[in-house]
């Protein structure tokens, strides 16, 4: 009877204990779109928290900042400018810390942005071949003003430039289906300037990718937006270290590892590997 006794209160005590178990930590749900960028920007966001130790999934929508406003998603992955476009489509800003700071203030109330990565962008910028930018003596996109009413101007689906430079209205750019037939078009000299972007992966041979020193294009920067009051300090400090390891270079290798049918969780995990937070 006594062993019985003693035996029951041990079983209570393996009970009690177990009930009184602090639950496992929330894994931090991160949005991404469809689209293979979105996806890789959401992996290094969530394998820089799981980096600290917070559990991270991504979770794929159709719009990862509205989910942001529903709760679905705690931080996704966006582009400053395209951000500042959603929220407050007339604002004048086209410098990346202006382009950040009118951003930051142009915000719904419930969400904050973490620190954008000032070295790693992704802003539409103009592609010529390398005879023309010989001839043009080009190597910004300040080259193009001087002919910005006679450009012949292509563009990807889903990724059109700017509509004007510098007060300049561009000529109605011509959609192509993929980036082989726009790059295709620029070198039978169809057109003159295909649109491409910073971190594009894929810009052929012989053709010379101009830049924007002085801001003609709006920046579009990687940073982070989450819900206020959803993370911790932890968590956000975490999310902003990302700031400084990454730059665009990385991102467009990336991108093109995953363009080459990698996974982009992988990918990610094997940059951060490479790259360790917190150095």
């Amino acid at each position: 009877m006594h062993r019985f006794a003693v035996a029951l209160v041990a079983a209570v005590a393996v009970v009690v204990a177990g009930c009184s178990a602090p639950p496992p930590p929330r894994s931090v749900a991160v949005g991404a779109q469809h689209d293979a960028e979105s996806s890789l920007l959401a992996h290094l966001y969530a394998a820089a928290l799981r980096f600290y130790g917070s559990p991270a999934h991504v979770e794929v929508t159709q719009d990862p900042v509205g989910g942001l406003d529903s709760g679905d998603i705690d931080v996704t992955a966006g582009l400053t400018g395209v951000l500042l476009a959603r929220f407050e489509p007339d604002a004048p800003a086209r410098s990346q810390a202006q382009v950040y700071r009118s951003m930051v203030a142009a915000l719904p109330e419930g969400l904050a942005a973490g620190d954008f990565a000032d070295t790693t962008s992704d802003k539409p910028l103009p592609a010529v071949t390398d005879r023309t930018a010989r001839e043009w003596g080009a190597t910004d996109t300040v080259a193009l003003l001087k002919r910005c009413a006679t450009l012949r101007i292509g563009y990807r689906a889903g990724r059109p430039g700017p509509t004007s430079l510098a007060g300049c209205a561009l000529p109605e750019a011509r959609e192509f289906p993929d980036d082989h037939a726009l790059f295709a078009a620029l070198r039978d000299g169809k057109i003159d300037v295909a649109w491409t972007s910073a971190a594009a992966p894929d810009v052929p041979e012989q053709v010379t990718k101009l830049s924007d020193r002085t801001a003609l294009v709006r920046a579009e920067n990687v940073v982070p937006v989450y819900r206020r009051n959803t993370l911790s300090d932890p968590q956000v400090r975490s999310i902003n270290e990302l700031a400084g390891v990454l730059d665009t270079d990385a991102l467009a290798q990336m991108r093109a590892e995953v363009a080459a049918g990698q996974d982009p969780g992988a990918v990610a995990a094997a940059y951060l590997d490479a790259h360790p937070l917190g150095r």
